[in-house]
């Protein structure tokens, strides 16, 4: 009897595990790096849970919305979110920037869970005026779920926000806010199916047009 009960709970725990692994969404192939001042942050995307929110958000990064961008809040334990784009900068947007970036994107809800590494959609009472900021969940939390379009996944750099944490921060609000300025210098992104080579050409195309950005702010500031 005990032989048989030790069996069941093991295909029990088993049937468990299956269901828990086949829930997990699968990762496309592009990553996204985030460059700050504390450190490289990299992320992947959940195509086939949120499809239009990750085709939002990749073209705002190939256009390169979210350099001189920052993260307006960091709340130990709970969210790192990123700033929208549109008053978020500190560099000024072009038109096609611009355009891309006053979009919103319909509330893609689903049943992955809100846990430490997730990234989630910022929005404000309306499900479907989601933008540009979103947040990095620094923690796991449940009441998030079904409320906020989860649509990746941080991939690299669990050390910088662990560093994010434990900067100096502020109660404004129901907000919790750094007190420095937490700047996103530059982002780039890749294929990890691409071929070794063609990627690092392109990794360093994206980063010297991305430098250009930031030396154009400068110059823009210094230089008018």
């Amino acid at each position: 009897m005990r032989r048989a009960k030790t069996f069941f709970a093991g295909i029990s725990l088993l049937i468990t595990l299956t269901f828990a692994v086949a829930e997990e969404p699968q990762l496309g192939s592009s990553r996204v790096v985030f460059q700050t001042n504390y450190g490289d942050i990299e992320f992947g995307f959940f195509p086939s849970v949120a499809p239009k929110t990750v085709e939002h958000i990749f073209k705002l990064v190939r256009l390169g919305c979210y350099n001189t961008n920052h993260f307006f809040r960091v709340d130990k334990g709970f969210v790192a979110q990123v700033a929208d784009v549109v008053g978020g900068r500190t560099a000024p947007m072009n038109a096609e920037q611009r355009k891309e970036a006053e979009k919103t994107v319909i509330g893609e809800f689903s049943k992955v869970k809100h846990v430490r590494g997730i990234l989630s959609m910022g929005r404000y009472d309306d499900p479907d005026s989601a933008s540009s900021s979103f947040s990095m969940l620094l923690g796991d939390a449940p009441h998030l779920d079904g409320q906020y379009a989860i649509f990746g996944k941080v991939t690299m750099g669990d050390e910088t926000l662990r560093k994010l944490e434990e900067l100096p921060t502020r109660k404004e609000g129901i907000f919790v806010m750094p007190v420095e300025r937490i700047s996103i210098l530059s982002s780039y992104y890749y294929d990890v199916d691409g071929d070794s080579c063609e990627e690092e050409r392109s990794l360093l195309k994206r980063r010297l047009a991305a430098s250009y950005v930031e030396t154009e702010r400068w110059r823009m500031k210094c230089f008018p």
